[in-house]
């Protein structure tokens, strides 16, 4: 029993293990390669980078970006190629357009809604603090007084 739960300990290990082993002419090549990995997203995955996915989808993306670095293109060439495949989607930074303007917007409104509120709501509080004066005359302090005295006695 013990030696199937090492063997199945080692098999899981080993396969935890494996990496892509690839190979460039440059180290200009190589550091664009993980450069661009690490800025692309995973269409599948949740906010996740096709460099820490294992989607299949990542994993094809992975692989186009090495073929296309392998045959000279530059980075905004292979970032154009997968947001012309994936959408706008799969890069971190989309570009300003009708379509992705409002994840640009967006953050700037909810800042403004935010400080809106507490404008709102210090405003109020500052009101409702604020007690309010007392116009009373002389006279009517004096009829007070007298009916204080008057009843205390």
């Amino acid at each position: 029993m013990s030696r199937l739960a090492c063997l199945l300990i080692l098999l899981f290990s080993v396969n935890a293990l494996c990496q892509e082993v690839l190979s460039f002419d440059t180290d200009a090549q190589r550091q664009l390669y993980q450069d661009l990995t690490a800025e692309l997203r995973c269409p599948q995955c949740q906010n996740q980078n096709i460099a820490d996915s294992n989607a299949v989808v990542a994993v094809d993306m992975r692989q186009k970006t090495y073929q296309l670095i392998r045959e000279g293109q530059d980075r905004q060439q292979v970032v154009d190629y997968m947001i012309n495949r994936y959408g706008d989607f799969v890069h971190y930074l989309p570009p300003v357009n009708r379509y992705t303007l409002w994840l640009w917007l967006l953050p700037i409104l909810m800042l403004l809604a935010l400080f809106a509120t507490g404008v709102y709501r210090r405003s109020r509080q500052t009101s409702a603090l604020e007690t309010p004066e007392v116009n009373t005359s002389a006279v009517e302090l004096d009829q007070l007084i007298a009916r204080y005295r008057s009843k205390k006695t």
